[in-house]
């Protein structure tokens, strides 16, 4: 850069009225291709190109120079020569240029924040460019602002958001969303709304704009919360950008119902009575209360208190156990003790009125000692509850029972009192001895508490209960149950990514962690559908495309938090719906169809395929015939194309139609394609013979022609093509004095005479040539007559004409002509010998004509029926295809008056 300045600060001082410095400004969206033009500084500057200079002018052409190679100059190519700016292969990215919508500017490879931006969403790039000569320098201030482009999404940066709402929160009460959509786009391709995919009725979501331009969502509440009905709701949460089309991103929430202290403690029981005979031991249980609170941890915790109603005394007598409720038997009971006692005890919770129920006491004076029921518990006990495993085998021994008489003078009995899978039985082959053991397994999720009493009498009647409480363990023996074992779903094509499909739910018959279900997709599922383990939330995360695949169908799993875990498994079945996505296809863009001409009306041309993916009425195609609809009809279910009339290829060798096909889609989507009709050459026109143009005609010859001059020539066209239109002369028939004194090339037409003419060779010759072309199946012809006269002079045209206008007797001879064989001419060289080689060509002439008349004679007798198949051997052509030439059709032979 100092060697720049350095090279320039003598010249800019010299010509310091031609220097300044000039800014100009260009915008562009991000993204475009390599090669878009941006702006012509030439152009813009005003400045001479070099087409307008002056060619005798000697100053240089002008020269565009970046000043510096940076990162900005990456992104574009400056024409040297032009000054065109264009795009350069690698991509601008605004997001990457313009991080975090920052307002930066890229220049000469450095990027910085620039404050004095005139917009909030500008992203400048900033060039330098020299203007060269001296004498039109210009150092160019280029700023290009990157204009942005709907390309990106609106994204979570979070897939699960969870939300905490008080149970209590009123109506209107707003919780700002923690986790809001990133969208690196501007403006309004920004984000602009969220909405939520399931409301509840009881929730919406509001946006509020800052200072800065964030939107961040807010969780309104609509309607009443109760925790105690539904501690939680699951939901998905849109966020959509204002682009065209828009954009849009998810995430899953999850809105989480705080307990508060709403629910005071509740007996289920206002009053319970109770008997307690005075001789009871120490410690003996009288009673249980409890108390029920609907909310969760500290705001369900329940204490018991006796009232201040209860006397003292009675306060001494039973003791309350303040967390359990358990009311025992403190003192021992003498006859001093009141027999009849109201316990008011308290539910108390916190923040709450305390419940209230009353227990009586009353106690009964024995005058003996009851029997005595002593357990040893062979289960684990804890606190007078024994604890069962559910499952346990028949016959689990729970405990032993002692039965005694205190006094040994009575005889004792036992039974069970309570409903239950118990029995109690003697244990022999001791005396008083009981066994409580179970008759079938327990069942946790059948029942889970059984209380049971062990009851011993005497036989003065007297009654002695043992409760006994036997509390079920839960076991994992339930493995999660769907709602349903097959879930069959639909969901349209082209879906937003992330769209929610279903929740899932299975529900556990176990308790604590062995009920708590967690859901995972099978091994089966593809790796674009998402199952939330904890909600059930199934969703696609890629758009569906139903001509790729239609139905999907595969496992679930719903597994247990047991050990060891159970699971159990469900199908999910997606039906993807179709939506008419897909135009008509042709199989080929290009139809091409080879169609003789000739070929008859409504005949099938070809036939014209098209397909569409789509299903249903929107696959339906039907197919239209754009131009030459008056000619060309096609059936719009088969597609069989169709000419309404015959073709002829003479009047139009080849056609080009455009047909359409439209599907059943509502909008309907087209395509086109291209149909080329060519008309194939048929055998259809005979030569025509353009010169002479009259069988009356005649030319002049004279008797000093030599032999070989050319004399005329036949001229004829024919309207086909190909081997249809090759054409072979011969002459067919002779008539003069020496008929065969000329000769007629069977390729070109030109007639040339063959043998020089005598004195008595003078008079009238007329051929008969046959103008025949090599069409297949069968050859067409035409005939001319070619008249020539042979004299010095034309002194009587009259009598030429009386000549010509009589009917000639020509007998039609035709012999095949040598195509490939040229006629040689020899010369007598020798005078001495012309006697003796006239003498010998006199009597060879005569052996000849006598031998031909012979074989005429016969063959006009025996071979008449040949006669039109040796015609057709006139001209031997080699052809693509074999010809039987004794199969032609015999015709007979016309004279064209052309």
């Amino acid at each position: 850069h100092l060697l720049l300045f350095l090279l320039f600060v003598g010249p800019f001082n010299c010509f310091a009225s031609y220097s300044r410095a000039t800014e100009l400004f260009y915008s562009l969206n991000e993204g475009l291709p390599a090669g878009v033009l941006i702006g012509s500084l030439a152009r813009d500057l005003r400045l001479p190109t070099a087409g307008g200079q002056n060619p005798a002018s000697l100053q240089p052409p002008l020269s565009f120079t970046l000043a510096s190679h940076g990162l900005g100059g990456q992104y574009v190519q400056l024409d040297n020569r032009s000054g065109e700016l264009h795009t350069s292969a690698v991509e601008i990215d605004r997001e990457a240029l313009c991080v975090e919508s920052s307002e930066a500017t890229i220049f000469g490879g450095s990027a910085a924040v620039s404050s004095s931006s005139p917009s909030s969403e500008s992203c400048l790039l900033l060039l330098d460019v020299l203007v060269l000569p001296q004498e039109y320098f210009r150092l160019v201030k280029v700023k290009i602002a990157i204009r942005d482009v709907n390309d990106n999404a609106p994204r979570f940066p979070v897939p699960h958001i969870h939300l905490l709402v008080p149970e209590n929160a009123p109506v209107n009460t707003r919780l700002a969303i923690e986790h809001p959509a990133l969208d690196p786009d501007m403006g309004t391709n920004g984000v602009q709304t969220y909405r939520l995919r399931d409301n509840y009725g009881v929730f919406t979501l509001d946006v509020e704009e800052n200072e800065n331009g964030e939107r961040t969502p807010y969780l309104i509440v609509m309607g009443a919360l109760d925790r105690e009905t539904q501690d939680e709701y699951v939901t998905v949460i849109v966020a959509e950008d204002g682009g065209t089309p828009p954009l849009v991103g998810s995430a899953t929430l999850t809105i989480g119902i705080s307990d508060i202290n709403d629910n005071c403690p509740q007996f289920n029981d206002s009053q319970l009575n109770v008997t307690l005979y005075g001789n009871s031991s120490l410690g003996t249980h009288v009673a249980t209360v409890r108390a029920v609170d609907m909310d969760l941890g500290s705001n369900a915790q329940i204490t018991y208190s006796y009232s201040q109603k209860v006397p003292q005394p009675s306060r001494d007598l039973f003791h309350l156990n303040e967390s359990t409720g358990a009311i025992t038997l403190s003192t021992k009971v003498d006859g001093d003790t009141p027999r009849l006692h109201r316990l008011i005890i308290l539910g108390n919770g916190p923040g709450c009125i305390p419940a209230v129920i009353t227990v009586l006491v009353t106690i009964i004076k024995v005058m003996m000692r009851p029997p005595e029921v002593v357990p040893r518990f062979i289960a684990n006990e804890v606190e007078g509850v024994v604890y069962l495993k559910e499952l346990e085998p028949i016959n689990t021994p729970v405990a032993f029972f002692t039965i005694k008489d205190p006094d040994e003078k009575y005889k004792v009995s036992c039974y069970l009192d309570g409903d239950g899978p118990f029995r109690l039985s003697p244990y022999k082959p001791y005396n008083n001895e009981y066994l409580l053991e179970t008759t079938k397994p327990l069942d946790f999720e059948t029942q889970q508490l059984y209380e049971i009493s062990v009851v011993a009498w005497n036989s003065e009647g007297f009654h002695v209960k043992k409760v006994v409480k036997i509390q079920v363990l839960d076991d994992n023996d339930n493995s999660p149950v769907f709602s349903e074992q097959l879930i069959e779903l639909s969901i349209e094509e082209n879906n937003v990514p992330n769209a929610f499909l279903t929740k899932l739910h299975a529900t556990d018959a176990d308790s604590g962690e062995r009920g708590q279900v967690s859901y995972f997709l099978g091994p089966d599922a593809p790796s674009y559908f998402a199952l939330d383990k904890t909600t059930g939330v199934l969703t696609v995360s890629t758009q569906l495309d139903r001509e790729e695949k239609e139905k999907y169908r595969y496992t679930v799993k719903a597994v247990d938090s047991g050990f060891p875990p159970r699971e159990s498994i469900a199908t999910v079945t997606i039906t993807v719906l179709d939506k008419n996505d897909n135009s008509p296809r042709f199989i080929n863009k290009d139809f091409s169809f080879f169609v003789p001409e000739n070929f008859p009306g409504f005949g099938e041309i070809g036939v014209i395929s098209v397909t569409d993916a789509d299903a249903g009425q929107n696959g339906w195609v039907a197919l239209s015939v754009l131009n030459g609809s008056d000619i060309f009809v096609i059936d719009t279910g088969k597609g069989v194309l169709r000419a309404k009339v015959s073709l002829d290829r003479e009047q139009q060798s080849s056609y080009v139609l455009w047909i359409e096909a439209v599907d059943g889609g509502d909008p309907a989507l087209s395509s086109t394609a291209k149909i080329t009709i060519l008309l194939l050459d048929i055998n259809d026109n005979p030569p025509l013979v353009l010169f002479p143009q009259s069988n009356m005609s005649y030319l002049l010859v004279l008797p000093s022609t030599l032999p070989g001059s050319p004399i005329t020539e036949v001229y004829a066209v024919d309207k086909d093509t190909g081997m249809n239109a090759v054409i072979a002369y011969s002459i067919i028939g002779r008539r003069g004095p020496r008929p065969e004194s000329f000769r007629i090339d069977p390729k070109t037409g030109n007639i040339t005479l063959e043998e020089s003419l005598m004195q008595n060779d003078y008079g009238l010759y007329r051929l008969l040539v046959k103008v025949s072309d090599h069409g297949y199946p069968e050859p067409l012809h035409s005939t001319v007559m070619v008249n020539l006269f042979v004299n010095d002079t034309v002194s009587n045209e009259s009598y030429i004409e009386s000549l010509l206008r009589k009917e000639p007797d020509i007998s039609v001879e035709e012999k095949q002509p040598q195509i490939s064989i040229e006629p040689t001419h020899k010369k007598m060289e020798s005078a001495s010998c012309m006697p003796t080689l006239v003498a010998l060509s006199v009597i060879s002439l005569g052996s000849i004509a006598l031998v031909t008349g012979m074989g005429i004679y016969i063959c006009l007798r025996k071979g008449k029926k040949h006669h039109r198949a040796d015609e057709n051997l006139e001209v031997q052509i080699p052809l693509n295809g074999r010809i039987n030439l004794h199969m032609l059709e015999k015709k007979p032979v016309e004279i064209s008056n052309i």
